[in-house]
């Protein structure tokens, strides 16, 4: 029996509101959060994600956690076997070829040496072994010991040939130090897996001092609101900010220092005098990428606020807090 138009029209109209009702319940289920974490670079990296499927969610987040211990593997130079240490190892001998990866970051480090004037430096090595901060907590080294290590640093000794991706040190003891650009660039890395991975929105932390906001959450539109803590009373903060698809990367003289009398004497090392920087007490840089906001506060914490005023890329913020006897927060204007 053939069914009429009309009996037709009904059922296509009654598939149709099936279809929308299905649509909108499952529009109507709450996002789904998911938190995991996991040890790497001697921090705690973390994330608190938002999606609307547990699996997808979760493989991506894990699969982002998982890069944060590759690129441990890679860039330790606690690691003997790493690639990083490979470097340090042979780079004064002879030419070491690298992956595309680890040449195309030296690339980056020197081209941040130069827009700093050389306050951003990756082979301070020397250095942090001289004053004890690898490794250790600092100690106060004699000024022989400090000129010597001095005269083994400098971005220029460092030698990269594009044809060949291979490093070379153009002078014995030069030593590489990740430490101020590993967690930026690993940051990075987990924020383009979380977005490949259609994740909703996003906060990575790694261990406090490089963060990331990837989107927002679900219930604030401004980003992913978060704190820059007084560099005096740690339980307190100065400043609270939103993040939304842009980094922000801390340095503090609280983080690792010793103290000689009166003095502090932190692991922020200026590469052109060899003696940790003075005058400040922590800078946060905000910044579309982590290893930006990373690698730029430590010109701006050896610096200080005019310099940074200055030459601070265009669209990078930075909040200082300066060592006037007390503690002085505001951000760059």
């Amino acid at each position: 029996m053939a069914i009429s138009p009309f009996i037709r029209l009904k059922i296509r109209v009654g598939v149709l509101v099936l279809i929308l009702a299905t649509a909108l319940a499952y529009a109507a289920e709450p996002p789904i959060r998911y938190e995991s974490s996991v040890d790497a670079m001697g921090s705690t990296f973390s994330i608190a994600a938002w999606g609307s499927d547990r699996g997808n969610l979760a493989a991506a987040v894990e699969t982002a956690l998982e890069e944060a211990r590759r690129l441990d593997r890679m860039l330790s130079n606690y690691r003997p076997e790493s690639e990083w240490s490979a470097v340090n190892q042979s780079a004064a001998d002879r030419g070491v070829t690298v992956s595309q990866e680890l040449f195309d970051l030296l690339t980056a480090c020197v081209r941040y040496s130069e827009q700093s004037e050389g306050t951003f430096d990756i082979t301070v090595g020397p250095l942090m072994r001289v004053w004890g901060f690898y490794k250790g907590s600092g100690r106060m080294p004699h000024r022989s010991e400090v000129r010597a290590a001095l005269a083994r640093t400098g971005y220029k000794n460092l030698s990269l040939q594009t044809t060949t991706r291979t490093v070379r040190f153009e002078k014995a003891g030069l030593e590489l130090d990740p430490g101020g650009i590993g967690k930026g660039y690993a940051v990075d890395r987990m924020a383009s897996i979380l977005r490949a991975g259609g994740v909703s929105g996003a906060l990575i932390n790694a261990g406090g001092s490089s963060m990331y906001g990837l989107r927002t959450p679900p219930d604030e539109p401004r980003g992913w609101k978060v704190v820059i803590r007084d560099p005096k009373r740690l339980e307190r903060h100065v400043a609270e900010l939103y993040l939304k698809d842009e980094s922000m990367s801390t340095s503090g003289s609280y983080e690792k220092f010793f103290q000689v009398g009166k003095r502090i004497y932190s692991h922020i090392m200026d590469p052109r005098t060899g003696y940790p920087a003075p005058g400040m007490y922590s800078v946060s840089v905000l910044a579309p990428r982590g290893m930006d906001s990373e690698a730029w506060t430590k010109p701006t914490y050896i610096q200080g606020r005019q310099w940074a005023a200055k030459h601070l890329p265009t669209g990078f913020r930075a909040f200082l807090c300066e060592d006037r006897g007390e503690a002085q927060c505001a951000w760059l204007q």
